[in-house]
């Protein structure tokens, strides 16, 4: 039997929301196309109208170099730790392209930001000892500040991300080796796309959900605002609530000028889902 994850747990153990809690509600998901899904099926399940509009590309980076020499010495390192999906699946692909044996990572300890994570990790076989309550990256240092004095970390993640776990971990004692798996883009073909949804009055969303920073910034680039107008929700977003998955997105929000109306107590799908329904409750 496949063991449940904790977000899967959270979300067995909520009361379910009515399935036309969210019926007339049009929701803009801005997730990259292969990882809306389970967002878009959770807000149609509850009768809301989905718009996917991918606000990132997943990219493989300019160079697998620094990856693949990683794992190739994979021995060197005495934790890995993984913040996202994409991280997953790209080493994955490389350990595969490599043709590297499981076994060699079985002397590491693993860390996951959160159950998605520590689902695709487990998913390649490889056993989590460490997810955080709150599944953003000062938990995680929470969680290993105390263990990693004179360890050395393999950190796998995406090109751009915040440096908040190498420099608070290496400030520790530890060894930190950050090398990119993925990168993302703004898809060009959104620009019309967002535009054309904002002005037609059959299709605006009555809530646009950002899941994480890189969205954020993307929407912002693509729209074209500009956070020093001073403007505290321009009129193109006039009347549409904006709804991010945790703390960290809702900043990226605010320091681009935008209001966060509203925000994922936990800070998963399941916890986006419930914080828009209880917006409407």
């Amino acid at each position: 039997m496949k063991k449940k994850t904790r977000h899967e747990e959270g979300a067995a153990g909520a009361a379910p929301a009515p399935a036309e809690t969210l019926q007339g509600k049009r929701i803009l998901v801005s997730r990259a196309r292969d990882q809306a899904a389970g967002l878009s099926f959770r807000l149609r399940d509850l009768g809301a109208e989905v718009l996917e509009i991918p606000l990132i590309e997943i990219r493989p980076p300019r160079s697998f170099q620094a990856l693949d020499e990683a794992l190739l010495h994979i021995h060197d390192y005495d934790w890995l730790i993984l913040t996202s999906v994409n991280g997953v699946k790209a080493m994955a692909e490389r350990i595969q392209h490599l043709g590297l044996d499981l076994l060699d990572f079985a002397h590491l300890k693993v860390a996951a930001i959160g159950p998605a994570t520590e689902e695709a990790l487990e998913e390649q076989q490889f056993k989590v000892d460490v997810v955080p309550d709150k599944y953003v990256a000062e938990a995680v240092v929470g969680r290993l500040r105390a263990q990693v004095k004179g360890q050395r970390i393999l950190l796998v993640r995406a090109k751009v991300a915040r440096d908040v776990i190498p420099e608070e971990l290496r400030r520790a004692g530890a060894e930190v080796n950050v090398v990119e798996a993925y990168e993302t883009v703004a898809p060009e073909a959104a620009r019309a796309r967002l535009q054309s949804v904002l002005q037609d009055s059959r299709q605006r969303p009555h809530v646009i959900t950002f899941t994480s920073s890189s969205t954020v910034r993307n929407f912002v680039s693509l729209l074209n605002l500009h956070p020093e107008d001073g403007r505290s929700r321009p009129a193109l977003l006039e009347g549409i609530k904006l709804a991010c998955i945790g703390p960290v997105t809702s900043d990226t929000l605010r320091e681009c000028g935008l209001p966060v109306d509203i925000e994922a107590k936990e800070y998963t799908i399941p916890g986006l889902v419930e914080a828009i329904v209880a917006a409407y409750r």
